[in-house]
């Protein structure tokens, strides 16, 4: 049976799926400074629509001119974070009030709190930074642990449960190691973008026609860029963008075989429903993947892209929750027996 909170742990992490779609659509029409400033755009709590207020906008921020669809796009995906951030706080608020009843999570939602707070602020950082890579990745990936962490705190209220058959420790280890790799490819995927390095190859499966292209590694994942410039449209040279790329193709095919294995062993401990559901996301992720270089990154594909990421990460924590779930009973299940033994007159 659902526990309290559950329908609104549901609504807030379809909510996160948007944001995190939002944000994606936001960075891939280059409109991440659509807003010069923050929270606002140009002084104002909208994008500034009538002359008057776009004369204003252009006199408070001379080097930045207007451009209305894109500051559109940067405030719906505003307006929607913060209506997002609103519910993460009534599901903390709920958890506090509730807090010691029987199957209750009280950190978890604290912990979402606190996230959500600091996804604010890397958003903050965003615009005043201009762009800086690490934080536009930072920010990336807050909103994809935001999006998991409601996921799983969905999964803790719902009260479903299934009979498991006993899992072998070897399969819990495989499990979590594939949800590592979920997390730093979607890490390289995010510096892929914010260093605009999806078109340093255009070709499959080779790179420039080589296997080994000039790659320039040190630049590439130079993680102390010097903040100031605006990195718009990037500030890296050819080869330091193909070292990226490059980087995030290999993790892909790593990640592949990985959670291949993992369906493989899912399926022979019996879980063929969950192993089926990993191949479909691993698939349909790989499939668009290969799509946005064959077609040169459409922005629908390159949007579904991030879709299939998100889709992939949830499925992990779904099968770790699972295996996690059944490694818990059966290890009550064996304590239980020794603590009714040690009771008098047994």
């Amino acid at each position: 049976m659902a526990k309290p909170g559950y329908r609104l742990a549901l609504f807030a992490t379809f909510l996160a799926v948007v944001v995190v779609l939002l944000g994606a659509y936001t960075r891939l029409t280059h409109a991440g400074l659509g807003c010069p400033d923050w929270p606002g755009c140009y002084g104002f709590l909208a994008v500034p629509m009538s002359e008057d207020k776009q004369a204003l906008a252009e006199v408070r921020f001379p080097a930045v001119p207007v451009e209305v669809a894109k500051g559109w796009y940067e405030m719906v995906h505003r307006y929607f974070a913060g209506s997002l951030g609103l519910v993460i706080l009534c599901l903390a608020t709920q958890a506090l009030r509730r807090r010691g009843e029987s199957g209750q999570p009280l950190k978890l939602p604290l912990l979402l709190l606190a996230l959500v707070i600091l996804q604010g602020a890397f958003g903050m950082w965003t615009v005043t930074l201009k762009l800086w890579p690490q934080v536009v990745t930072a920010h990336l990936l807050g909103g994809f642990a935001t999006l998991s962490l409601l996921f799983l705190l969905s999964l803790r209220l719902s009260g479903a449960g299934a009979v498991l058959p006993p899992l072998s420790a070897r399969l819990r280890s495989l499990a979590a190691l594939g949800l590592l790799l979920v997390i730093v490819q979607i890490a390289l995927g995010g510096w892929v973008s914010s260093n605009y390095a999806a078109f340093a190859c255009v070709d499959l499966p080779t790179c420039h026609g080589q296997w080994w292209p000039a790659m320039d590694f040190a630049n590439g994942f130079h993680l102390t860029q010097h903040i100031g410039p605006n990195y718009l449209g990037g500030q890296l040279d050819s080869d330091a963008r193909t070292a990226i790329h490059m980087t995030h193709r290999l993790g892909a095919l790593v990640l592949t075989l990985v959670l291949s294995l993992l369906a493989w062993r899912l399926r022979r401990a019996g879980l063929a429903r969950l192993a089926g559901l990993l191949l479909l996301a691993l698939a349909v992720q790989v499939g668009l993947g290969l799509s946005n270089v064959v077609f040169h990154l459409p922005l629908l594909v390159a949007v579904a892209h991030n879709a299939g990421g998100a889709l992939l990460l949830l499925t992990l924590v779904l099968v770790n929750y699972r295996v996690r779930c059944a490694a818990a009973l059966a290890s009550r299940a064996r304590r239980e027996p020794a603590g009714l033994a040690a009771l008098p007159g047994k």
